[in-house]
């Protein structure tokens, strides 16, 4: 052991503790020197920590990152070998869809688990709680466990050396160390065993069985002879006295305590024996054999007269001679006699707690310390740690028994308030042994911060009949007789402490021992065992403390590891094995402690709650434990109350080793157990099917410890190995739990486990319909032990019936209330036949009784139906105990009802109705089928929907549903044949074929089922399943329509002709009606459709019909079997040929380069005599109409832009989107080049204007752009009321004007206008920046002065004031008088500038600015100094302006320097204004940068500039021809020559008419002249020639006329060729389509039609005669060919 583990006998000396007989053995205490972790003192002053209330504790919070949590721990999976040879208990992993509901997951694995008792759970992935609990403000206290005493034989065994140690010490001899046999310490308590089981000392002796109980006691290697003698001699110097004693003392010590149980100590649910007979008989009294003299009669006698009311003469005042075993714990350790004879010499009881009494400890004047003897201890509790043992925990319904009547200090209501106190203490303590009480106390708990949850379920504990007979401490009286005077002759116990006088005791003492005494109770063994409580501890200091203390644990046990350099990590497997080997040692003790069955309604629930965190999603979670008890379908929702540990979770915070030994659940329900964090913990579970096969082992294997407490199943704190279990027949199953993870426990199923570690774990018990029958159990159980039930069961049924009367719910309750009626019957019965005259009354509807109101006093069982009770006492019994209430004649008895037995009947009898109804359907269903053998098909799916709406398993239900499902089938597959509705049939068969498979296959299927013989299987089927409906018979009627329809059918087709079509569509109608695939239908439907056909085809003739329609048409007749011979088939094909060879002609001119309109024309003239293709036709007119369209639109623009009126001239913005919008079109029509040389007419006179501007290079439309900002800048520079001023601020920089005063800010609306400054004449905007000369403020933006370069103290010199300041110009200015030049050009220009009115408005405002001006700029006397600030003024105007005022800005500039000169030397006089930006390189300039050449010449030819020129058009004849007319743009491969007319003929030497300024040389100069036309007479230029006159409402181009209309069919002239027509060769092989088939006449004749050249279509350009029109010439040309065309062609052009 390590240095921290300390022996008893030195503990007990530190602690003034007597002496402990376990030596040699070791003890370990977790926390200890080597536990680890400091604990607080065990009782610390007033205002210490361990005193102050728990929710006002606060600590370090836990750091959760230190614990296991879920995923981080140990890979799950079973173990293959596991100590003593266990199986694994199964572990489920449900889906996310199963985990939804926890009660129906728990149900469909619950037959496989309650084979294991315990099965573990692991949730989904994403399912992870939050840990919820406050860990600074989590409190809790601990038990002490030592591993060692809670198991069961280590238990016994060490009990019995404590009696037998207390036993030689009373008798002067001291146990200092046990016996040595063979060098080795003789286990006691196994020789007693050995002894025990071969029928005693004598048998032993008498048949020499010594040496094979040294061999049973592993002893070998000794003399046989020698090891007898010695087990002999051990035996009868140590055991054999002490045997012998208790076989005389053990029977007295029983008829005690069943005297003060009143009734035998062995479990049993009927009345105590005792009270058979009136209290003074003792006929059947234990003590009845025993003299009247005796001590023992006379104590049962006291406590008679005191269950009376009548107390002894000798001791009137005590109202309680009866104290209650176990209220004060035996002493720990060794034992200190305490009883001494003083000087007076009379005995002195000095170990009492009582006021009147001295304590003496000292024999002589010397204090008497303790025997150095070992003296085992009894129970758990340390003395080492200073703290107070609690008293004894054995349950109060065993150690009360049966009830004692009308306790003096309840009945009169007399209650000390100190003993209540004490007493409450003693309640809240008693979670040493047993498992704490699940009822929450009246009064209010301690709350953790933030809970607003109360305990407020009654008391626990429920009143018994002997009232508080506890309200005395130990030692105040006698435990025989019961007084408590004579204190001087009162002998107290060195073990409990409790007082017996000498004369009382049996055999009488004379005198007071001089050693130490103990009571035959203490020497003879109660059994009783506990777990003291502990410290209390937050959980960081817990964990601390469990850390510490595992790890100096293991840290010297472990072997090193080479590997690893240091000690083997502990695994689970070593931790198992070493916690069960501690808890079979009987030398070897270690202390842990576990903070166990923690109320979370005072600490908190580990898992969010509604009323902490209301929107945490896993607050309202089904398996958060908070809500699993009270689940919809889990049967605690019927208690009233919260019960705390069963539907309010608990708690548990362990260390490894901690424990929790072998227990079923409370009324033996399920429960789940959640772990939030920390180490594993390892469970063990029994199957419920092996409940009793575990307790008769558990009896077998420490039967003194059931002796002495029958009830120990119910303390939860004995453990039995599994190995032990196993070898007595009981299945043994584990699982370890880990973080994350719920462990489920299956009713009856025992169950007991350890930690690993630290860890946190939560649980809770829940109840499902199939618990109802081991609950009953329990109740039968609690009953059996006199066990107080946590509720009443008969409340829960009863509430149940109450509130929800579904038939789920009924199904199990109907049996479970009937037990309770023939139950609760019974007892009644017996009740009122014994005592037939009972008074009997009925409770109130509304009246609700408290627990302790209906709580049996003996048997402890909730009596909720019917209580005895009695007007003297507020004790209440069960019917079956009705004798033990009083000592009143019966006559005053009452037997109070909840409800009567007819009452109780109906209920009962309602329930089974609802829960009966399900066989009540199955009888309805039986007899349906027995009257009749084929049921009617209506009445079975009324009975099946009767039995679906039924919220049960019914088993027949679900044959009928098949049934059912069958014939509904044959009706679904019978409607088809008998319904008059139509359906769709498969006109295709490889139609249907190209879906899908699936559609396929049911088509198939379909298919089978339109057959004749379906129909006859129907009829077969119907006859094999047995039922009876109305579509049986209308089948049989349609299959005799059937047999009548094909014989009409079969005489239609053998006798062609005789019938009309319409006759025919009947016979196919009523076929079809059949829904039956008949070979007559299909031949009938055939020859209809063809019908139809040929007189649907016939119809067509007199319309249109396109192409698509035409062959959709044939199609139909081909599939149809029309023959090729018929003669609407013949029309069709021939009409489709002739449209095929249309649409591909017509496609092959729309592909051409050059679009033969002529052409066209003709085949949208031929197509409404042909089925053509409505797109193809469509295309067709919308390039006809595009092309007239275009012409029209060109026409009109030309004879627009040569009217006299510039007005009436268009506009050149429409010009250009004319022109644009030809580009869509394969060809320029007819026109078009003419109208683009007037347009790059009007765009020179753009250039020139571009120029004037500086925009040279700029794009055409930056002109208008430009030219508006201009009209803007001087729209403000040449403003008139613009006044000279003397110079002001900006109003940035004058003071804040004052309130509704007007000020510089004011508008022109609203005050005087905004001041302008700068050469631009705007309002202040961004930097100012103030000329020192002249005050005035310029924009930083106009002067291009940036704001970071100017400083605080810069002068500046405006440009006005100092000409050399030069102004930055983003273009150049043009003069004004160059302006007015350009505009006088615009009379003569083709179309109307869109910048007229800009250039209008330009020269206006620099006019009128002139002319207002003038009177300064051509003063006679000339200007003087005062008028410098006007000049200034005038001048940044003007210089402001885009326009230059050349002869105005010198004149200002040298007045200025005259009167006020800056610069040393006069301005010079300026003509021109140029931008100051250096200019944008052009294309050619970069190219030329790049390549490093200064020539533009030097460029490659590629990289040249092309320059523009214009040829002059020749004449077709030559000279003697006048101009020819527009002629079409040329083709890609051609350019048509210019004429000398042509409008954009360059004379450099004319002017323009209306103006007399000169052109320089270098510029350009247009003719406008009506002259160039030819005569000057004309107007407009002419479209006519000689020869050629224009018809009225006709256009001038022989190819965009108005078309005249089609007509009726197509010109026999396409098709009635020339055969002589040929084409030369070279000829043709210019064409693209020189190499068309010609096998057919036609394709030639449109091969020959395409291969017309563009030129020779449309340069000659023929007029019409009055006797010659557009439409013959046409048709002529289209029958001639070759060479004869082309003459026609050159006469009709000559005409």
């Amino acid at each position: 052991m390590p240095a921290a583990a300390t022996s008893s006998s030195s503990s007990a000396a530190a602690s003034s503790a007597r002496p402990s007989p376990r030596a040699p053995s070791t003890r370990m205490k977790a926390g200890g020197p080597g536990g680890g972790g400091t604990i607080p003192t065990t009782h610390p002053g007033p205002g210490g920590y361990q005193s102050a209330p728990l929710s006002s504790r606060k600590a370090q919070a836990l750091d959760m990152s230190t614990v296991e949590r879920r995923g981080s721990a140990t890979k799950e999976g079973p173990k293959k070998f596991r100590p003593h040879g266990l199986l694994e208990a199964p572990t489920y992993r449900p889906t996310l869809e199963q985990w939804k509901d926890p009660i129906e997951y728990i149900k469909s694995i619950s037959e496989e688990g309650k084979k294991y008792g315990i099965c573990k759970i692991i949730p989904p992935e994403s399912w992870n709680p939050d840990f919820a609990v406050d860990t600074e403000r989590f409190h809790f206290r601990t038990r002490r466990q030592e591993l060692n005493s809670v198991e069961g034989g280590t238990r016994a065994n060490l009990n019995y050396l404590d009696q037998l140690s207390k036993y030689h010490k009373q008798h002067g001899t001291n146990l200092n160390r046990f016996p040595s046999v063979d060098k080795r310490p003789l286990d006691l308590y196994r020789l007693k065993k050995a002894v025990e089981i071969r029928g005693g000392f004598n048998q032993v002796c008498k048949h020499k069985k010594w040496a094979e109980i040294g061999r049973d006691l592993g002893y070998s290697g000794k003399i046989m002879s020698s090891l007898s003698t010695s087990l002999k001699n051990s035996y009868q110097r140590y055991l054999h006295p002490y045997e012998e004693w208790v076989k005389s003392a053990k029977p007295g010590v029983q008829q005690q305590i069943e005297a003060e149980l009143r009734g035998a100590i062995t479990p049993s649910p009927a009345g105590s024996p005792i009270k058979k007979f009136p209290l003074d008989k003792s006929i059947n009294s234990p003590m009845g054999s025993m003299p009247p003299e005796s001590p023992a009669v006379r104590a049962s006698n006291t406590l008679a007269g005191s269950l009376r009311g009548t107390p002894d003469k000798s001791d009137t005042d005590m109202t309680d001679a009866t104290p209650v075993r176990g209220s004060t714990p035996a002493m720990n350790g060794g034992f200190t006699p305490v009883n001494t004879v003083n000087t007076g010499g009379g005995f002195t009881p000095v170990n009492v707690g009582s006021s009147n009494f001295t304590p003496l400890t000292m024999v002589n004047g010397n204090r008497r310390e303790g025997d150095s003897g070992l003296t085992p201890t009894s129970n758990s509790r340390r003395i080492e740690n200073g703290a107070t043992p609690s008293k004894r925990n054995t349950p109060e319904g065993s150690t009360i028994g049966s009830v004692l009547k009308r306790g003096l200090s309840q009945e009169n209501g007399v209650i000390d308030s100190k003993d209540s106190a004490k007493g409450m203490d003693c309640d809240d303590n008693s979670e040493n042994g047993e498992r704490r009480s699940k009822r929450l106390k009246k009064e209010p708990a301690p709350m953790v911060a933030g809970s607003h949850m109360t305990l407020h379920r009654p008391s626990s504990t429920p009143r018994t009949l002997n009232g508080d007979r506890n309200n005395s401490n130990p030692g105040e009286k006698c435990e025989k007789c019961g007084r408590g005077d004579d204190m001087v002759n009162l002998l107290l116990c060195d073990s409990c402490d409790h007082g017996y006088h000498t004369y009382c005791l049996d055999p009488v003492l004379k005198s007071v021992p001089d050693r130490d005494w103990y009571c035959n109770r203490c020497l003879v063994g109660t059994g009783d065992y506990g777990f003291a409580d502990g410290e209390i501890y937050s959980l960081r200091q817990f964990q601390e403390k469990a850390n510490n203390f595992k790890t100096h644990y293991f840290q010297s046990r472990m072997p090193f590891d080479p590997v690893l350099n240091k000690p083997r990590m502990v695994t689970e497997d070593d931790v198992e094995r070493e916690f069960w080997r501690l808890v079979e040692s009987v030398h070897e003790t270690v202390e842990v402690e576990y903070g166990a069955d923690i109320h979370s309604t005072t600490h908190g629930s580990g898992f969010p709650t509604i009323e902490k965190q209301p929107i945490n999603p896993y607050s309202t979670d089904p398996w958060n434990l908070n809500n699993l008890p009270l689940h919809p379908e889990s049967l605690f929702r019927h208690i009233k109350s919260d019960v705390s540990g069963m539907t309010v979770p608990w708690l548990y915070v362990g260390m490894c080793f901690s424990t929790f030994c072998w227990h079923n659940e409370d009324h033996y329900t399920y429960s789940s157990n959640y772990q939030h964090f920390g180490a594993t913990k390892t469970w063990y579970g029994i199957p419920g099917a092996d409940a009793e096969k575990f307790e008769n082992a558990m009896r077998e294997a420490v039967p003194e410890l059931f002796e002495q407490q029958p009830d120990l199943l119910f303390q939860l704190v004995t453990l039995l190995t599994p190995k032990q279990l196993m070898k007595a027949g009981v299945t043994v199953y584990a699982l370890d739990q880990r973080a994350g993870q719920f462990v489920v426990t299956f009713p009856q199923a025992y169950h007991a486990g350890f930690n690993h570690g630290f860890n946190f774990n939560e649980a809770v018990n829940f109840a499902p319909s199939d618990w109802e029958p081991f609950g009953q159990e329990g109740v039968n159980r609690y009953r059996e032990f006199r066990k107080a039930p946590v509720f009443s069961h008969d409340e829960l049924l009863l509430t149940a019936a109450a509130r929800d009367t579904s038939i789920r719910t009924s199904l199990w309750l109907s049996p479970a209330l009937e037990r309770v009626k023939i139950r609760e019957f019974d007892e009644r019965r017996g009740l009122l036949e014994q005592v037939p005259d009972i008074k009997q009354s009925i409770l109130p509807e509304d009246e609700e009784l408290s627990e302790d109101q209906y709580q049996c006093g003996v048997c402890k069982v909730y009596c909720y139906l019917s209580q005895v009770t009695c007007s003297c006492t507020t004790n209440v019994t069960c019917p079956s105990h009705y004798r033990d209430i009083c000592d009143c004649e019966v006559s005053n008895l009452t037997l109070r009802l909840k409800m009567t037995n007819e009452t109780l009947e109906e209920l009962v009898q309602k329930v089974h109705d609802k829960a009966n109804m399900p066989t009540a359907w199955a009888a309805k269903l039986q007899k349906t089928m027995l009257e009749t053998p084929r049921p009617a098909l209506k009445g079975l799916k009324s009975l099946l929907s009767e039995g679906e709406r039924i919220p049960c398993y019914i088993p027949e239900l679900a044959p009928l549903k098949t049934f059912v499902e069958r014939a509904q089938e044959w009706v679904d597959e019978a409607t088809p044949y008998i319904s008059r509705k139509q359906q769709n049939r498969r006109k295709n068969e490889k139609a249907w074929r190209k879906g899908s498979s699936k559609q396929a296959e049911m088509e198939e299927k379909e298919r089978e089922h339109r057959k004749l013989e379906s129909i006859l299987k129907l009829l077969e089927n119907a006859e094999t399943i047995g039922f009876e409906c109305p579509e049986i018979d209308q089948l049989r009627e349609r299959a005799d329509a059937i047999r009548e329809f094909q014989l009409n059918a079969r005489n239609a087709l053998a006798t062609p002709g005789a019938l009309s079509t319409a006759d025919y569509e009947g016979l196919v109608e009523t076929g079809k009606s059949f829904n039956v695939d008949l070979a007559e239908t299909d031949l009938l439907e055939k020859i209809v459709r063809q019908l139809k056909w040929v007189d649907l085809a016939r119809e067509s003739r007199g319309r249109f019909m396109d192409l698509n329609e035409t062959a959709d048409m044939i199609k139909q007749g081909l599939d149809l079997g029309i023959p090729d011979n018929n003669e609407q088939m013949m029309f069709l094909k021939s009409q489709k040929e002739g449209g095929d060879m249309w649409e591909a002609k017509a496609k092959e001119l729309m592909r051409a380069d050059v679009v033969h309109f002529q052409q066209l024309e003709a085949l949208s003239s031929q197509a409404s005599t042909l089925p053509v293709s409505r797109e193809t036709l469509a295309q067709v007119d919308q390039i006809l109409n595009k092309q007239r369209e275009a012409h029209r639109q060109i026409i009109s623009l030309y004879d627009q832009s040569k009217e006299p009126d510039l007005s009436k001239r268009p506009h050149y913005k429409d010009v250009r989107e004319v022109l644009d919008s030809l580009l869509e079109l394969h060809s320029k029509p007819v026109g078009t080049i003419d109208l683009e040389k007037e347009q790059k007419r009007h765009e020179d006179w753009m250039r020139r204007g571009k120029k004037l501007f500086g925009k040279a290079n700029a794009p055409l439309h930056i002109l208008g752009q430009h030219m508006s900002y201009v009209e803007g800048r001087n729209e403000h520079c040449f403003a008139l009321d613009d006044r000279p001023r003397t110079p002001v601020e900006p109003s940035s920089r004058e003071p804040s004007p004052e309130p509704k005063s007007g000020g510089p800010f004011e508008n022109s609306r609203g005050g005087r206008p905004r001041e302008v400054f700068c050469i631009c004449r705007q309002p202040e905007a961004g930097m100012m920046i103030e000329c020192e000369v002249c005050h005035e403020w310029y924009h930083g933006k106009c002067l291009k002065i940036a704001r970071g370069k100017v400083k605080e103290d810069d002068k500046y010199t405006c440009p006005i004031c100092d000409y050399r300041v030069k102004i930055p110009r983003d273009a150049a200015r043009p003069k004004l008088e160059d302006l007015i030049e350009w505009h006088s050009e615009i009379p003569g220009l083709p179309f109307i500038p869109d910048e007229l009115e800009c250039l209008n408005n330009i020269i206006k405002a620099a006019s009128d600015f002139r002319e207002y001006v003038r009177p300064y700029t051509t003063s006679a006397l000339g200007l003087t100094s005062a008028e410098v600030p006007t000049m200034r003024f005038y001048l940044r105007k003007i210089e402001g302006a885009e326009i230059l005022l050349a002869h105005e800005t010198n004149f200002f500039r040298t007045e200025l320097h005259r009167w006020m000169p800056i610069a040393p030397e006069p301005p010079p006089n300026i003509e021109v204004s140029m931008s100051t930006r250096k200019p944008r390189p052009t294309k050619q300039q970069k190219l030329m940068a790049q390549m490093g050449i200064t020539n533009p010449d030097d460029l490659p030819p590629q990289l040249r500039t092309k320059s523009h020129s214009f040829s002059k058009k020749k004449s077709i004849d030559g000279n003697s021809k006048p101009p020819p007319i527009i002629k079409p743009a040329p083709s890609k491969s051609a350019t048509m020559p210019s004429s000398p007319d042509t409008p954009t003929t360059i004379n450099p030497g004319q002017t323009h008419s209306g103006h007399g300024s000169q052109r320089s040389p270098g510029e350009p100069h247009f003719d406008y002249g009506n002259s160039r036309f030819g005569s000057t007479s004309q107007s407009s230029p002419t479209f006519s020639q000689p020869g050629y006159h224009q018809t009225p409402g006709r256009l001038g181009s022989p190819v965009l006329m108005s078309n005249p209309g089609r007509g009726p069919t197509l010109d026999p002239a396409l098709f009635n060729l020339n055969p002589s027509y040929h084409r030369s060769r070279n000829e043709s092989s210019s064409s693209p389509h020189n190499n068309a088939p010609s096998n057919r006449d036609m394709n030639n004749m449109f091969e020959a039609l395409t291969n017309q050249d563009a030129t020779e279509l449309y340069v000659k350009e023929p007029a019409p005669t009055s006797s010659v029109s557009y439409e013959a010439l046409a048709a002529e040309a289209l029958n001639t060919a070759g060479d004869s065309m082309e003459s026609s062609l050159d006469q009709f052009l000559t005409q």
